[in-house]
């Protein structure tokens, strides 16, 4: 699995604290977004010239960990 944490910044002033990608105003959920909605890899990169291919692996992995820390809740 990709390393995120040099890529994903979360910051208390921007984006409302929500995790980013390097420290740009773009946020990790926005690029699952983007994803989720069908855009392809090379699509956003076209459209957000700031980002990289190792930036989205980062976003994807990002959410893959934090999955994993996820706990049911008891009813």
């Amino acid at each position: 699995m990709s390393d995120f944490r040099g890529r994903i910044t979360i910051e208390a002033g921007k984006r409302g604290g929500k995790p980013c990608i390097r420290g740009l105003r773009i946020t990790v959920y926005d690029v699952l977004g983007w994803l989720a909605s069908g855009m392809s890899n090379a699509e956003i990169l076209a459209d957000f010239p700031d980002l990289t291919a190792e930036d989205i692996q980062a976003s994807l992995a990002f959410a893959a960990d934090r999955d994993h820390h996820l706990v049911a809740a008891s009813p």
